[in-house]
């Protein structure tokens, strides 16, 4: 029900932002509506996160959860792709002017269909596996908050640096900050917003079969080691990003971010089976939404602003790539101070199994 309710609650949230009044229109008024527009987004991209991930792994094989967990993965390249695909038809439909008057306001107003999207899920999904077997024994925890953080606040911290160590680098697309950059007229260079976002498109797509690939290889070779390659891959993509984007050749733009997507495919795809894999049942959602959260928080949400802050303050863009990069080695560090629980029993009758701490620094 959870996923269901968030799932319409970003529909109306985006859909009402391509209706929203302008300020000329009404005024201060209109800059609060998009904000608390987009903080209602947010709230509704943690639960509905929560929600998907542990309905994809908990109904997985123990020997494919990394797969099956990359389906709910691969909606944020998937998103990206076809915001940035109908951003580019549209810019090339509704050129100029009529773009910035009006023609923006297209792709967001297609976004109620997502809730015809959550009214399916609501009919044909049914609840996972465990969350049944849990529901059945009547062994849910009352609060499930309040247990988490009693005995797993450091887990939660740790794991939500591993996402930020992704977040704040995918949020140089997801966040608009590339784009931006790249179309800036006052910028260093320049580009026309119709190529740009087709460049970010291929990336979109790069990105999503790298996160696929990921939850597919983390069940051969255990989330770990995938995220390790994943970092790696992630920290060479930052290093040549902006020397390629600063070129202001739009092949070579395309070509740094097709292979930045690489790195962040490989730090995400298994995400949700990692997280699963590191939480008690009893309170296994509230960890993974938690944890994603809060990691959404310290990597992406203000990722654009620091980006922005740091090339005003240094006149440079290579400070935002060391930025970039130290949040990188975050999610590296992170990563290495977990173990690796690939194929643990998700079930409740493995609940003492499961609270044993996957910290390595831990009892």
């Amino acid at each position: 029900m959870v996923l269901v309710l968030t799932l319409i609650l970003m529909g109306a949230a985006t859909t009402l932002i391509g209706v929203l009044p302008t300020f000329d229109q009404i005024g201060v008024l209109a800059p609060v509506l998009l904000i608390l527009l987009r903080i209602l987004q947010g709230v509704s991209a943690g639960g509905e996160w929560g929600g998907a991930v542990l309905m994809a792994v908990e109904h997985a094989p123990s020997q494919r959860r990394g797969l099956f967990g990359a389906s709910p993965q691969i909606g944020v390249p998937l998103g990206l792709l076809l915001a940035s695909g109908v951003l580019a038809l549209t810019s090339l439909l509704v050129p100029g002017q009529a773009f910035l008057d009006w023609g923006w306001r297209i792709p967001f107003l297609l976004s109620v269909g997502l809730i015809l999207v959550g009214h399916y899920v609501r009919r044909r999904v049914e609840e996972s596996p465990v969350f049944r077997e849990i529901a059945e024994r009547r062994e849910r925890t009352r609060t499930p908050i309040i247990q988490l953080f009693r005995k797993h606040a450091v887990l939660v911290v740790v794991a939500a640096l591993v996402f930020a160590g992704n977040n704040a680098v995918g949020y140089m697309t997801t966040g608009g900050y590339i784009q931006n950059y790249a179309t800036n007229p006052k910028g260093p260079i320049g580009l026309d917003r119709g190529p740009v976002l087709w460049a970010v498109t291929a990336s979109a797509a790069t990105w999503l079969i790298s996160t696929w690939a990921a939850g597919a290889v983390s069940d051969r070779i255990g989330r770990r080691r995938t995220y390790v390659v994943g970092w790696i891959a992630q920290l060479a993509g930052v290093a040549v990003l902006f020397p390629l984007v600063d070129t202001g050749n739009i092949v070579l733009l395309a070509l740094g971010l097709i292979i930045l997507s690489v790195g962040l495919g490989f730090t995400y795809g298994q995400q949700a089976a990692f997280y699963a894999e590191l939480f008690p049942a009893s309170i296994r959602f509230s960890g993974v939404s938690i944890s994603y959260a809060l990691g959404a928080i310290l990597g992406g949400a203000f990722a654009p602003t620091i980006a922005t802050a740091l090339v005003d303050a240094t006149g440079t863009s290579m400070s935002v790539a060391v930025y970039l990069a130290g949040m990188t080695v975050i999610g590296l560090v992170a990563t290495l101070l977990l173990r690796d629980r690939s194929g643990i029993p998700l079930g409740p009758d493995h609940e003492a199994e499961q609270a044993i701490s996957p910290l390595r620094f831990g009892k």
